[in-house]
């Protein structure tokens, strides 16, 4: 008999749940799972009590938690305001990390704008942000940079085309789940799935070439 396979490291996804960042939300799914990794989002949490502990016990299941803090600007919604959820998570990440004794989980601070986060959030200075420039490539050259371990190193090419199969996917996942929003639970499982049947496809292609 041979070895029971590992389970994925899990990568908790903080970002902003709005329709114009429906694509580089795809993008993000698309490049973990290409690194043979599993994405994780609040989205999995049911409502009601002690939310927050739950996001907590999300956070701390996780090895990695990438932050993308692109939306510290004012919404266009009255009362117009900038979006907390972001580096309020983050600080629930930063927190897990820091505990007694040290938690092993690493946090990456992704921006969509250079030099911004000094401004936005001060007390992250001396952390590089990686800057995707609001691009679908500039997430995968980012996942690039964070994700420079042993391992599985794909390509963006790859991602590319993990991302376009799930793109494909979206129709038809969003159909069955009777939703017409990528962020709700059933979504998010099932765009996770339709990412892991994508690398299989795409790594066994690269690998015949």
């Amino acid at each position: 008999m041979g070895r029971k396979q590992r389970p994925p490291a899990e990568v908790f996804l903080n970002v902003p749940y709005d329709q114009p960042f429906e694509n580089l939300f795809l993008a993000y799914i698309a490049g973990i799972r290409t690194f043979g990794l599993a994405p994780r989002a609040t989205l999995e949490i049911r409502g009601g009590e002690r939310r927050l502990e739950k996001i907590r016990n999300l956070i701390a299941k996780c090895r990695y938690s990438i932050h993308d803090l692109s939306r510290v600007e004012l919404d266009r919604s009255a009362p117009r305001t900038p979006r907390f959820n972001m580096p309020f998570e983050l600080g629930l990440a930063v927190a897990h990390q820091m505990s007694t004794p040290p938690q092993p989980h690493d946090w990456f601070v992704c921006e969509a704008l250079g030099l911004r986060l000094l401004k936005s959030l001060s007390d992250l200075n001396g952390t590089d942000p990686y800057v995707h420039g609001g691009t679908i490539v500039g997430v995968f050259r980012e996942l690039r940079n964070i994700f420079t371990r042993p391992g599985r190193q794909p390509t963006v090419q790859q991602m590319r085309r993990v991302y376009r199969h799930v793109r494909r996917s979206v129709p038809s996942i969003l159909h069955k789940s009777g939703s017409d929003s990528l962020y709700n639970a059933t979504v998010f499982k099932d765009l996770v799935v339709a990412a892991g049947v994508a690398v299989d496809k795409t790594l066994t292609q690269f690998a015949r070439k």
